[in-house]
C-alpha cells in the first residue's frame, strides 16, 4: 500500500482521503495513519502546489545553475551544498554526475538578479570552482504535469 500510496499523492497532494482509500483498497483510518507515519520517518517531507506562473502578471525567472566544487576533506559535496541550499533563493540542490558536481535551481525577478546571485554569493565560495547558468526560458512539462496546450494541426483536411 505505502508505494502506491506514494505514488497517487506524488501526482495529487489534494486527493480526498475517502478516495484515497478507495483506490488503495483501504479503510480511510488505515490511509490516515499510514501518511502519518510517513510524515514522521521523513519520507513525505512536504505538500506542494504547481503553478504555472506564466500565466500570471508576476515576473519571474528561474535558473538552473551547473557547480563545479572542490569537496571537503571527511565531508565529501555535503558541506558546500548545505551552505548553498540556506540560500533563500535556491530552490532545489542535486548532486550530479557528469562535468559538474552539484545542479542549483532557483527562482528570482530578473535575470539580472539570479546573475547578480551566481556571481555575489555562489561564485565566490571557497569550494567553488566553476558555474555555469542556464535561464528556463518555457516550461512544457513540471513534476509530471503538462503546461502547454497540445498542438492542433489547424489545417483543412483534404481527401482523395
Amino acid at each position: 500500500m505505502r508505494e502506491e500510496l506514494l505514488r497517487i499523492i506524488e501526482r495529487n497532494s489534494r486527493i480526498d482521503l475517502k478516495e484515497l482509500a478507495v483506490i488503495l483498497g483501504a479503510e480511510e483510518i488505515d490511509v490516515v495513519n499510514e501518511m502519518a507515519a510517513m510524515e514522521a520517518e521523513g519520507i513525505i517531507c512536504g505538500y506542494h502546489t504547481l503553478i504555472d506562473w506564466e500565466k500570471t502578471s508576476i515576473e519571474k525567472v528561474s535558473a538552473l545553475i551547473e557547480v563545479r566544487v572542490t569537496p571537503q576533506r571527511g565531508q565529501g559535496f555535503d558541506r558546500i551544498a548545505e551552505r548553498i541550499y540556506k540560500y533563500p533563493e535556491v530552490n532545489a540542490v542535486y548532486l550530479i554526475s557528469g562535468g559538474f558536481d552539484l545542479l542549483v535551481t532557483l527562482e528570482g525577478k530578473s535575470l539580472k538578479e539570479v546573475s547578480a546571485f551566481v556571481s555575489d554569493k555562489l561564485a565566490p565560495l571557497e569550494s567553488v570552482l566553476s558555474t555555469a547558468t542556464h535561464f528556463i526560458l518555457k516550461k512544457y512539462k513540471d513534476h509530471g504535469t503538462i503546461l502547454t496546450r497540445q498542438y492542433e494541426d489547424q489545417r483543412e483536411k483534404v481527401s482523395p
